[in-house]
């Protein structure tokens, strides 16, 4: 079994879908499906209060797309005056010159733009939307042209996987900071189509194989990989000792829906409270959910598994996605049941 992990007092970091308001209609999208109501002007600031009342340091604005809502820059002027240090998660299609100057005027620490791939084709055919390329890599050199710090999110699926050295290439050239490449998740409108969208386990494991490497000769763009299965890779070993073992989610961050229900992160539904009714402390250390994510149990093929005791059976949200259960092993592990 896997030793027991020294974890924050509270969640380092706040994954706020601040709106499931958006003007794409993403075949991958987690949040399309929510049935929440909008929140309103009111419920969002009170949950501001609430995240400021908790000293949490980090807060993640997605959505949705936040760039819809009015009170915007408000809210995040007034959360950084109380210690908060925001970044923004966007489709990048709403950016103007006008628009970049509010969002480094109002003091995000930085921009993540979703890029899907190094043409339009590859791009648009997750984001289903024309002109989404044109409309991204202009908000991305707008973004540059301000001085803010900006980053790149693909999620890597079957359209784009072939092109993916190009996304590379094209961060070069914009000068972009890092390139976050997210693994396909189960959940939303990412479930419904993961059968057109989503690689097999065997091609998940040669992408890793492929983009592991470029992790330390890469020089010019910084490259994140956030997949726990990794660790089932023949590969030489990180001599730096890893926060944490398995998903993050629920050990390092949480999720906050528009209305202010908490889940362990965007692609894990489930909720186990309110923060607007509840105490965070106390949901961060009584949930159920919670506990059972931290103290997971080998089921299946992780039982007889050498890599478990850094993999923990892989993404915690498509476990139960797939499987119905946290401690399912993760449907994108290509290690064969014994």
């Amino acid at each position: 079994m896997a030793t027991e992990e020294t974890l924050p007092a509270l969640p380092l970091l706040i994954n706020w879908n601040i709106t499931y308001q958006c003007n794409y209609h993403c075949a991958h999208c987690y949040s399309r499906s929510e049935k929440d109501n909008e929140a309103t002007p009111g419920i969002r600031k009170r949950i501001l209060n609430r995240l400021c009342e908790y000293r949490i340091p980090f807060v993640n604005l997605g959505g949705g797309e936040p760039l819809l809502l009015n009170d915007l820059f408000d809210l995040v002027v007034e959360g950084r005056e109380r210690g908060v240090r925001f970044t923004l998660s966007t489709n990048g299609s709403l950016i103007t010159e006008s628009i970049a100057r509010e969002i480094k005027d109002s003091g995000m620490v930085k921009v993540e733009v979703s890029l899907d791939g190094a043409s339009a084709e590859s791009h648009e055919s997750l984001r289903r939307t024309k002109e989404g390329f044109r409309k991204t890599v202009r908000a991305i050199r707008i973004l540059r042209g301000t001085g803010l710090t900006v980053d790149i999110s693909t999620v890597v699926n079957r359209h784009n996987v072939k092109g993916l050295e190009g996304v590379i290439e094209l961060a070069r050239d914009l000068g972009v900071r890092k390139i976050s490449f997210h693994n396909y998740k189960c959940s939303g409108n990412g479930y419904l189509n993961r059968g057109e969208l989503d690689l097999s386990p065997g091609e998940w494991q040669k992408f890793y194989r492929w983009i592991l490497p470029l992790k330390d000769t890469e020089k010019d763009v910084i490259i994140s990989v956030d997949d726990p299965i990794t660790a089932a890779l023949d590969l030489p070993r990180r001599t730096e000792k890893a926060v944490i073992r398995g998903s993050s989610c629920g050990k390092l961050s949480l999720r906050i829906k528009a209305d202010g229900e908490v889940t362990p992160c965007g692609f894990i539904p489930k909720g186990i409270g309110n923060i607007l009714t509840d105490d965070l402390k106390y949901l961060w250390d009584n949930s159920e959910l919670l506990l059972k994510m931290r103290g997971k149990v080998p089921r299946g093929k992780c039982v007889s598994c050498r890599y478990y005791e850094d993999c923990l059976g892989g993404c915690t949200a498509r476990a139960l996605a797939v499987g119905g259960d946290v401690n399912s092993p993760d449907p994108h592990c290509w290690i064969e049941e014994r």
